[in-house]
């Protein structure tokens, strides 16, 4: 048996990934033609490499069958309820830095905060008969965020893509999405609210909790973990 680190199969976030380890004296690359989702690690005996979508990492650490994993802090947190008792983070990467927020339109001019935030719900619900819809693909992040908040006259509406663009199509009023410069936003004539951070996420290496290690796999890992930390 082998210890299964699990990497994003594609992208920026493979490459720098990949660029993290080697800096550390642990080389990963693709298997073949570099379509298949297989690869190898040199550098370290006893580990094998698992090409995954970096949504599917937080699944994977969670059932045990990967013991090691990159993806991002926001996927995590949203993907696994319980996450603190599946898995543990090993190290911040450095890299894929963004926020998860909660923006407006831009005339809302008299909503900043989240309290105005409740303000304006509850005044949308009573006008229009149903509550304002927040677009979003983070729904047990943002729902928590807003209980915590005391915000209750809302619907969150899913979006897997193009987020910002649902108020403009009116799909939405307003939207909860990772952003990591906010030029995405200002050009959909959204604002973020002041008090509107729901969580910083940034690529991170995790360990899984729950996956069986072997004598050989705990070994491995004790290995990897002193490059790592040294």
């Amino acid at each position: 048996m082998t210890l299964r680190l699990g990497i994003p199969s594609k992208g920026r976030l493979m490459d720098k990934t990949f660029q993290w380890f080697a800096d550390r004296g642990i080389t990963l690359k693709r298997s073949g033609t570099g379509r298949e989702y297989a690869g190898e690690v040199d550098g370290i005996k006893g580990v094998s490499l698992v090409l995954l979508s970096a949504g599917e990492v937080p699944r994977e650490l969670a059932a045990g069958r990967i013991h090691l994993g990159v993806t991002g802090t926001d996927l995590i947190h949203e993907s696994l309820p319980l996450w603190q008792q599946q898995v543990q983070q090993v190290a911040a990467l450095g890299f894929g830095q963004a926020d998860l927020i909660l923006a407006v339109p831009q005339f809302w001019v008299d909503v900043d905060t989240l309290d105005d935030l409740d303000a304006a719900a509850a005044a949308f619900r009573a006008r229009h008969g149903h509550r304002l819809r927040i677009a979003t693909k983070y729904h047990r992040l943002v729902r928590d965020f807003l209980r915590h908040a005391g915000v209750a006259d809302y619907a969150l509406v899913d979006s897997q893509g193009a987020t910002e663009g649902t108020v403009l199509n009116e799909t939405a009023e307003m939207v909860a999405d990772i952003t990591s410069t906010g030029e995405t936003l200002r050009a959909n004539h959204l604002k973020l609210l002041t008090d509107g951070l729901i969580l910083q996420s940034q690529a991170t290496l995790w360990r899984s909790r729950v996956a069986e290690y072997s004598k050989a796999e705990t070994t491995a890992l004790g290995q990897m973990m002193a490059r790592i930390e040294g």
